[in-house]
């Protein structure tokens, strides 16, 4: 299996969610071995941000990146998490502003986008990251867990003593070997509490909030007009979530991810943990696809 990049740049405009700006992406292919590099194109000398763990130094509202002279890239999780959905290993993102623009709260925009610019395989093998033994990030009553698994799997419970959660099972699990990234996970939004968005406004967040990109929750309903757009959307977009913090570590994880009550601040954690257990983890490739975990053979088809 091979390394993926676009075939030609795309962009788009969209609005930050926290600063409610209007803010200009540029997505571009990348050579094979580059990861995921973001670039702050509004700075008056150009910053390159190579994405990885270490870097995820702000995990208060979102995954943001923050290098050691204070360069931010924030909200990644949606797009690194369709980075990711698709199997792209190598891009470079120019943005406009600090934060990459929200869409509509899910990832299902930046997969129109990605798929649109077309999607190529380069020269060079794809790296996966195999788990080897498990690894556990525990606060409280909240955890998070990697574990070896021919494949990858995700297992996430929330918990929500609240009308609007109660409808719905709050633990979904997705096997990607029977289960579509794009269908199953993709198209879930990120949510929020009406007391929540009060908050954040009186203290110049979440500008760019609105019904249009987030789900929000007032004391009893839901307050979106079309409602949900599945049953149990709230757990899935965690999932959404965590498939784009995990990928901060730069390659596809052969492994079982599971959590409970997690968010961004763990996910990270559980990274940086895994990454100072040398024998917890290997890096591997594919010559024979047939050896390829069935997980990884449902990404979409290059063209």
């Amino acid at each position: 299996m091979q390394q993926r990049t676009l075939s030609q740049p795309i962009s788009a405009t969209g609005v930050g969610l926290h600063s409610g700006e209007r803010v200009l992406l540029v997505m571009k292919p990348a050579a094979p071995d580059a990861g995921i590099t973001f670039r702050r194109t509004d700075l008056p000398e150009p910053v390159d941000v190579k994405v990885q763990p270490s870097l995820v130094n702000d995990t208060r509202l979102s995954s943001t990146l923050v290098t050691d002279t204070g360069v931010r890239v924030g909200t990644i999780e949606h797009l690194m998490s369709a980075i990711a959905g698709l199997g792209l290993d190598n891009l470079l993102i120019e943005v406009g502003a600090a934060e990459i623009p929200i869409m509509d709260g899910s990832a299902a925009p930046f997969i129109y986008l990605l798929q649109s610019a077309g999607i190529v395989d380069q020269t060079v093998p794809k790296r996966f990251i195999r788990i080897l033994k498990p690894i556990e990030v525990v606060e409280g009553d909240k955890w998070v867990r990697l574990e070896p698994h021919d494949g990858f799997k995700v297992t996430l419970s929330i918990e929500f003593n609240h009308p609007a959660f109660n409808q719905a099972p709050q633990t979904v699990a997705i096997d990607f070997a029977h289960h579509s990234y794009i269908e199953e996970i993709s198209r879930a939004r990120t949510f929020g509490f009406m007391h929540e968005v009060e908050y954040m406004h009186s203290h110049g967040l979440g500008l760019g909030g609105s019904l249009d990109n987030a789900i929000v929750i007032d004391d009893e309903y839901v307050l979106n007009p079309e409602g949900l757009r599945f049953p149990d959307e709230f757990v899935r977009h965690k999932i959404l979530d965590a498939i784009g913090d995990l990928y901060v570590i730069g390659h596809p994880l052969i492994g079982a991810f599971s959590g409970h009550k997690s968010g961004h601040a763990m996910n990270n954690k559980l990274l940086r943990v895994l990454l100072a257990v040398p024998d917890a983890w290997e890096y591997v490739s594919f010559t024979d696809p047939t050896q390829v975990p069935s997980s990884f053979h449902r990404l979409p088809d290059v063209g």
